[in-house]
């Protein structure tokens, strides 16, 4: 895989760095979602969610299919766009719920702070389209 031109190497590394952490973290969310695990429908009561294997089972696939978007090059851009959808939700169920706003509420805008901007760092297509200049 050769490096694109405009795309200097430590952005280019800096931004798969970051994404491999994100995509780390989101792959283990959904795996845990998967299997009829007690401790994912407990969490899922607790946060109003149907405590039923079926509905984690869904929004782990939901995850699967969005992170793995995000991973191919093609479909990285709709696998992002997904991606902030799917945390979104994350977000508005501890909303709902009053969550402690840092460390739950958050979690969420960090998670996609972290997507976005790895994204961005290794995407000069990306880059061009939202500017940040300094």
């Amino acid at each position: 895989m050769t490096q694109a031109p405009d795309n200097p190497r430590w952005m280019t590394l800096t931004g798969r760095a970051i994404t491999t952490l994100v995509v780390l973290f989101l792959l283990m969310d959904a795996a845990m979602k998967l299997p009829p695990l007690a401790v994912v429908g407990e969490t899922m009561a607790a946060m109003g969610w149907p405590a039923d294997a079926g509905t984690a089972r869904l929004l782990g696939v939901i995850l699967l299919v969005a992170t793995l978007l995000h991973l191919w090059p093609r479909t990285a851009l709709l696998g992002a766009i997904l991606l902030t959808g799917y945390l979104g939700g994350a977000i508005a169920t501890h909303v709902r719920i009053a969550s402690p706003l840092f460390s739950h509420i958050l979690f969420g805008v960090y998670v996609g702070l972290l997507l976005w901007g790895g994204f961005w760092l290794r995407n000069p297509a990306l880059r061009a389209l939202l500017p940040c200049k300094a």
